[in-house]
């Protein structure tokens, strides 16, 4: 079973654009991560002082987290500072697992593969 580590712009992404993404992760046989890390950032977003619509988005984000919690591995990744690069050191330890993000500069620095959101509505692996 392939594992795949969701980051803060997949995650919300999905949820703006109503994606079930979790089942649909399920549904291609992947394990799924989702570390403490980017739980955090989604909770400051929700707490930020951004637009109101990023705020409902990231709230709605950790109520499908909650909810969803048993579908999926709650990791600490290990390392401080900055997600992205906790995230990429990660990746780099652990090779067959992949990253679901929209983030252009992650998605150049990691080798593993990839699934993206395309056209807003589909789950693509590259």
């Amino acid at each position: 079973m392939k594992k795949v580590l969701l980051d803060t712009s997949f995650i919300l992404a999905g949820v703006e654009n109503k994606i079930q993404f979790i089942d649909e992760l399920l549904f291609l046989g992947m394990k799924i991560i989702i570390p403490k890390q980017v739980i955090e950032e989604i909770k400051k977003v929700s707490n930020s002082n951004k637009k109101q619509k990023i705020k409902q988005v990231a709230n709605s984000a950790l109520k499908i987290i909650e909810k969803e919690k048993s579908k999926f591995q709650n990791i600490e990744l290990e390392g401080r500072g900055y997600t992205d690069k906790v995230i990429i050191k990660f990746l780099k330890k652990n090779k067959s697992t992949g990253i679901a993000t929209l983030d252009k500069e992650l998605k150049a620095k990691i080798q593993n593969f990839k699934v993206i959101i395309r056209n807003k509505k589909n789950l693509e692996i590259l």
